[in-house]
């Protein structure tokens, strides 16, 4: 697995919040390889013994992705903007709302979007007569 070099970003102060968040960022980066790997070697092997080893230290990878992307979200505020505009657009798409009522989260200093009428869906009981 490749291996970014702790020390590259290291300079002769302390860094930023800004810097730091783009450091955490690379923490996350090899979580997610860290997660990737395991899942490979759990689809790899019937070894019940290590399945269970692999499927413990996977979901330690994932608490601490999650955990570094909230200290990202503290050290970013545009990232928590964006974070907190993607769950509301999360909801738009995925309950079909239109392309401009989703690009319009987030818009207009921050307001928050008109309510959006969704389009009907058909469902059993409303296609009997």
């Amino acid at each position: 697995m490749p291996q970014t070099n702790p020390f590259h970003s290291l300079v002769p102060r302390k860094l930023t919040d800004s810097e730091l968040a783009r450091s955490i960022r690379l923490n996350i980066e090899a979580e997610l390889d860290a997660i990737n790997l395991y899942a490979a070697h759990l689809d790899a092997t019937d070894n019940e013994e290590a399945k269970a080893i692999l499927r413990h230290v996977m979901d330690e990878e994932r608490e601490h992705a999650a955990l570094f992307w909230q200290l990202i979200a503290r050290l970013d505020p545009e990232q928590a903007q964006h974070d907190r505009e993607a769950s509301r657009k999360y909801h738009l798409i995925t309950t079909g709302a239109s392309h401009e009522a989703v690009e319009a989260v987030g818009e207009g200093g921050g307001a928050e979007p008109a309510e959006v009428e969704l389009p009907k869906r058909l469902t059993v009981g409303s296609l009997r007569k």
